[in-house]
């Protein structure tokens, strides 16, 4: 496997060593685990269409676009009340 360079600032690159060093990993070892576990846009959308498509079938329960954009839009509210942001 070749290895890429990804230019970064030191300060972030130290911060993900560190992190990396308290789980016994080295940098290279915790980006490329990262990378394995983190989903893609497309793949959590994926999951996200499998999980509407279970409650569905399980509930009965199908929202329509508008009650689906209301509540992210409520779940939106939500986290930024508790993100501070």
């Amino acid at each position: 496997m070749s290895d890429a360079n990804v230019r970064i600032p030191e300060e972030a690159k130290d911060r993900l060593a560190a992190i990396a060093a308290s789980e016994g990993l080295s940098l290279r070892a915790y980006l490329a685990r990262l990378a394995e576990t983190l989903l893609t846009p497309q793949e959590r959308a994926e999951r996200a269409e499998k999980a509407r498509a279970a409650l569905e079938e399980w509930s009965g329960y199908a929202p329509t676009a508008a009650e689906q954009r209301d509540l992210d839009n409520e779940l939106d509210r939500r986290l930024a009340q508790v993100t501070d942001r």
